[in-house]
């Protein structure tokens, strides 16, 4: 049995929204891909994360159908879940290559580089509304992010991410990578609305990293057997 945190990353202000994610905080317990590729896929989360090496920080992280190289989500819920236990991390290392942790009160930041995000397309609309009445998914292949300025003078976005992969995930709740693109496509830092109450804020920075970060919540109690996640979203939600 291997435990299982289930987090709600980038929260509202009032912690409504959250993109589900799924954490197994000793990566040992599960060390093969195929295996780790299994309950991805069972979880049926946008992402779930493998910490395996707690004193260097390294994960992996897996959508239900494949294997990512960065992902923001993944990160800022891990380094929030780490900091609760009394280990708060100063850096992270997925594959793609080192990532900076830091906490200013209830939000969790991580800072990398756009060139991390996997390939994704961006498309502008003219309004909230326009966004907001797309389907899920929209027609079409491939990662699309889509976008309104809510309020351009204050930097805030309305947007949606469909990921059509055809695992399952129609409409990605919250999606720190995407925005890190965003913000690197614009150049300013933004306040994103996305989904259906999340919130994600980024920074820009003179060497050309970008940081992401957000609120998280807890799910589920800890812990929580991968073996039976039914019901994660069922639980009432704690702050912190």
């Amino acid at each position: 049995m291997t435990d299982l945190e289930v987090l709600r990353v980038f929260c509202g202000p009032g912690g409504a929204g959250g993109n589900a994610l799924g954490v197994v905080r000793d990566g040992s317990a599960l060390p093969g891909a195929e295996a780790r590729a299994a309950l991805a896929a069972e979880l049926g989360f946008s992402e779930t994360v493998f910490l395996d090496d707690a004193s260097r920080g390294t994960v992996d992280i897996h959508t239900p159908s494949v294997r990512l190289p960065f992902a923001g989500h993944p990160l800022v819920g891990l380094a929030w879940l780490l900091r609760g236990l009394g280990r708060p991390p100063r850096t992270l290392r997925p594959p793609a290559g080192e990532v900076a942790v830091a906490f200013e009160g209830d939000l969790t930041w991580v800072r990398g580089r756009a060139e991390w995000v996997p390939a994704r397309t961006t498309r502008r609309h003219a309004s909230p509304a326009e966004v907001d009445a797309l389907p899920a998914p929209p027609p079409g292949e491939g990662w699309l992010y889509a976008w309104a300025w809510q309020d351009e003078a204050a930097g805030v976005v309305r947007a949606r991410a469909f990921p059509r992969r055809g695992d399952g995930i129609a409409e990605d709740e919250a999606t720190g990578a995407a925005a890190m693109l965003l913000t690197h496509e614009l150049g300013r830092p933004l306040d994103i609305r996305q989904g259906t109450g999340s919130q994600i804020l980024t920074r820009t920075y003179p060497d050309g990293t970008l940081a992401v970060g957000g609120r998280v919540r807890r799910a589920t109690p800890y812990p929580r057997a991968a073996a039976a996640p039914e019901g994660a979203d069922e639980q009432t939600p704690e702050g912190s």
